[in-house]
């Protein structure tokens, strides 16, 4: 089973590998080497069983992964036994005709975000709710009422813990004085966020992983190093993977039970 490591101070318990969800319900305007259908809900379905059962207890989603959302809804409705940690984000939304992204960080549309969420995942509260930046870190961070909305929304109880997909390093750095958790790209190729991680670990604030595998780009025999690489630097709590293939997904698992 895979191990499970404390997100920062949030007092969750998650695995140190996420199950990442873009692939459910985004197939346009994203990075991966090859084309994909995006996956009937059976197959969605058969992949969230077989992560849990191999020890995966965190799932990472957002509104601008799709339809995601609306497919983990369905599913998890009918999967209260499993105890799934949910995380998900605000601030990008995605029209699929014109393929493009849109970003709003005022807070008002921050908390309209969060109760979409709610209401499609058929949750009472988001454990980990991310804003999702458009690169422009510091500007989003330096809004005071953006950061008093995400400290309401967590006194109100509808989030358990805040934090931000970053994009940055003086983004990262700013943002683990600021919130619960970050997340940063960081893998065998790019070691540039290693700082971010190294304050993260010192102040004991959470770090998800994302594309860990260069969407897609680190493949063959890197991967079982990679993923060996990227859990044992110190201060990182889980890793992204963002698979609709079961034999991915259950390499990936030995992996990181082998490391």
């Amino acid at each position: 089973m895979l191990q499970k490591k404390t997100l920062g101070s949030t007092g969750l318990n998650i695995s140190n590998l996420t199950l990442g969800t873009v692939k459910f319900g985004r197939n346009t305007a994203v990075k991966y080497p090859k084309p994909f259908d995006l996956p009937d809900i059976k197959t969605c379905e058969n992949l969230l069983d077989l992560a849990y059962d191999l020890g995966f207890n965190i799932i990472d989603t957002a509104p601008a992964y799709g339809i995601s959302e609306e497919i983990l809804g369905k599913l998890l409705k009918t999967r209260k036994h499993q105890n799934w940690i949910i995380s998900t984000k605000a601030g990008e939304t995605y029209n699929p005709k014109t393929q493009e992204s849109n970003y709003n960080f005022n807070p008002d549309f921050i908390k309209q975000s969060l109760h979409n969420s709610l209401k499609i995942l058929n949750q009472d509260s988001i454990d980990v709710f991310l804003i999702h930046s458009d690169g422009n870190d510091l500007d989003i961070l330096n809004n005071d009422n953006l950061i008093t909305q995400l400290d309401k929304l967590k006194s109100d109880g509808l989030i358990r813990a805040h934090g931000i997909s970053s994009k940055t390093i003086e983004g990262g750095m700013l943002a683990t004085d600021l919130l619960d958790c970050i997340m940063v790209e960081y893998n065998i190729n790019n070691k540039s966020q290693l700082p971010v991680i190294e304050k993260a670990y010192k102040l004991n604030k959470g770090i998800l992983i994302k594309k860990g595998f260069s969407s897609g780009n680190i493949i063959n025999n890197n991967i079982n190093n990679n993923i060996k690489f990227i859990l044992d630097t110190k201060g990182i709590t889980s890793l992204v993977i963002g698979t609709i293939n079961p034999r991915h997904l259950k390499d990936n698992c030995l992996a990181a039970i082998s490391k």
